[in-house]
Parts: structure tokens; C-alpha cells; sequence
């Protein structure tokens, strides 16, 4: 049984959310929480398997919640984010980098879709929409093909485990290494190459051809 804590600032969507999750039989709502100042204090309480976090209507109404998620990182509790339009990806991206799990979908995605990611999401994997994917791969400019400065040998083995979609800590537990240190280079990593997600990390180095298939 699934533990799922759902995570928003509009009472309404709260509550679809939960009629929606309430259906499933293998999943169990512990509880419903605005994105307020003690959430990381109701993630410890409710002890939830997932994190299910909606971001609202519109991406105006994202700072807010975005900041107090950003405070759950640490806790390593696997978190899906519902956002309005692709248009606020990046900086959603850009937030769900400091999760070692996570999933980001748009707010109309289907029942199934949302109980895939949310499962997937359990098991270590990270889950993105169809759509963002595409826009992820849409062919690099040539600028972004020239001048990166080169990974270090730690850096392209800690790209390697990106790649097969590990967690920092089995990375770190793989190279012998600290999550401490993991996380270093994973940041070292993304800023080389101009990532703003773990996700698009391991799709611009597979184009640039620094993955080992």
C-alpha cells in the first residue's frame, strides 16, 4: 500500500486530488497540507511513501509552494509535482534537481499516468511528462555543442549512474563515496553542461555522446 501525503495551497484541488486518490486500491491518502512554512514538520509527522505536490493554476502562483518544497529535499522522501503548462518547467526543473527521486507532470495528465509516476516514483525512478521530455529533446544549438569544459573521470562515472537512473546514495554507494560528495558533482555536472535537471543532464551528455550505452 502506497502512502501518498498531497501537498497543495488550493483547497479545491486538495480535495480532487483526494477523491482521485481514494479510488485506487492500492494507495492510501495520509493526509492533505498547504505548502506553508512547517510542511517539512508534516512530511516527519505523516511519514507518506510519496509526496504529492500540486503547483496551481497558473505559474505566477508557483513561488510560494515551490520555496517551501525546495526546504524537502534534504528529507528523501520521493516527491511527483503537478504544474499548470510546460512553460514553468525550467523552474520547476531547477527545483526538483535537489530531489534524488522525483516525477513532474502536467495538472491534466489522467489517473493512470498519475498512479504510474507516483509508483515509479516509490521504486527510485524519475517520471516526466511526455511532453517535457520532447521539448528536452529538441536539437542543440550549435553553441551548446562547443567550449564545455570537459568532466573529470569521478564526474563522468557519477554521469554514468545518472544515466542508469541510481539515486545519490547508490551512487555513492557503488563509487565508495559520500552523498555529500555525489551531490558535488552532480551540481558540477549539470552546470558544465548547462543543465537545469538531472533528467536533462543525461539527455544533453548522450548527444554530446558521454554516456556509455
Amino acid at each position: 500500500m502506497l502512502r501518498i501525503l498531497v501537498i497543495a495551497d488550493d483547497i479545491l484541488a486538495r480535495t480532487g486530488l483526494v477523491a482521485l486518490l481514494e479510488s485506487a486500491t492500492d494507495c492510501e491518502v495520509v493526509g492533505q497540507v498547504s505548502a506553508g512554512p512547517s510542511l517539512a514538520d508534516d512530511v516527519n509527522v505523516y511519514g507518506p511513501d510519496v509526496l504529492l505536490a500540486d503547483l496551481g493554476w497558473a505559474p505566477e502562483t508557483m513561488l510560494g509552494p515551490l520555496s517551501a518544497l525546495s526546504a524537502l529535499a534534504e528529507l528523501q522522501t520521493p516527491l511527483v509535482a503537478l504544474l499548470a503548462d510546460e512553460s514553468a518547467a525550467a523552474a520547476v526543473l531547477r527545483t526538483l534537481a535537489a530531489f534524488d527521486v522525483y516525477g513532474l507532470l502536467l495538472r491534466d495528465s489522467g489517473p493512470e499516468i498519475l498512479f504510474s509516476a507516483m509508483q515509479a516514483a516509490a521504486a527510485g525512478l524519475v517520471s516526466l511528462d511526455p511532453s517535457l521530455v520532447a521539448d528536452l529533446l529538441q536539437p542543440a544549438t550549435p553553441d551548446a555543442d562547443t567550449g564545455m569544459e570537459p568532466l573529470t573521470s569521478r564526474e563522468n562515472e557519477v554521469l554514468q549512474g545518472l544515466a542508469q537512473g541510481l539515486t545519490n546514495k547508490a551512487i555513492a554507494l557503488q563509487l565508495g563515496i559520500t552523498d555529500h560528495t555525489v551531490k558535488f558533482h552532480v551540481n558540477a555536472i549539470m552546470g558544465k553542461l548547462g543543465a537545469q535537471s538531472r533528467t536533462e543532464a543525461v539527455v544533453l551528455a548522450t548527444r554530446v555522446g558521454l554516456i556509455v550505452l
